[in-house]
């Protein structure tokens, strides 16, 4: 029960890592609102761990208003927020991406973080406490050929968390970020550019401990990063991809 009685906001969980963090921070006592832009999926998921919900496109400045009115008017208080909504285009070359495409990653993977420094910090700001872990990426530290914006736009997530974590040290506020690999979530289709298993074995050649990572892991990861246990810690990126990065 390392999470009892707090109240937690879970961007993207009603599927992948998101899902698994809502899960593992259940089983450790916190009460939880998962977002998620698929209504139907979002409201079967979180009835089934008896956790609230609330439907929002993170990308959009004015469900983030709408969630932060629902949580205070509901709950009166955040005491983690977890930014784990992400998209990525298809492998290709970095000039076949489109402009809607680009806009719409960094809209949901970069401008999220920006809406919730925005809209969530100034409310953690007054009563000195709270932390924020922004769910990053292996591509934004050694990024994968054709995946170039989706690797920027985790770069620039993982610089937000350090810039993020200084600034708000002198309130309280604990920010880090998690680096997986990929994972067996909806996203690693897109990841690998198809399926097949030939695909799926050339991706996992690159991780030395052999496997993808899973919901599990990163809800492990993330529920001790958001625990009293790593008070001391923050600004740092824990990279949880199976030696992917060495």
């Amino acid at each position: 029960m390392r999470l009892k009685d707090k109240i937690t906001v879970i961007t993207g969980s009603a599927s992948g890592f998101g899902k698994g963090i809502a899960k593992k921070f259940t089983e450790e006592g916190s009460k939880i609102i998962m977002v998620d832009v698929n209504k139907k999926l979002l409201k079967s998921v979180s009835n089934n761990l008896f956790q609230d919900h609330f439907v929002a496109d993170v990308s959009k400045s004015t469900d983030f208003k709408l969630l932060l009115k629902y949580i205070y008017k509901n709950y009166r208080k955040i005491d983690i927020i977890i930014n784990n909504a992400g998209i990525t285009h298809k492998p290709k070359p970095m000039e076949n991406v489109t402009e809607k495409e680009f806009d719409r990653v960094f809209n949901v993977n970069a401008k999220s973080v920006y809406y919730c420094g925005k809209y969530f910090v100034p409310k953690m700001k007054k009563y000195k406490k709270g932390v924020i872990l922004n769910v990053a990426s292996t591509a934004g530290l050694s990024p994968r050929p054709k995946l170039n914006w989706y690797n920027a736009s985790k770069g620039w997530m993982i610089t937000a968390t350090k810039a993020m974590a200084i600034e708000l040290a002198p309130y309280k506020i604990r920010v880090n970020a998690i680096a997986p690999v990929a994972g067996l979530t909806p996203l690693l289709k897109s990841f690998m550019g198809g399926n097949t298993i030939k695909k799926k074995q050339a991706f996992l050649s690159t991780i030395p401990i052999g496997r993808f990572s899973t919901p599990q892991d990163m809800g492990n990861a993330a529920c001790f990063l958001c625990s009293d246990e790593a008070s001391m810690i923050t600004g740092t990126v824990l990279e949880v991809d199976g030696g992917r990065c060495i």
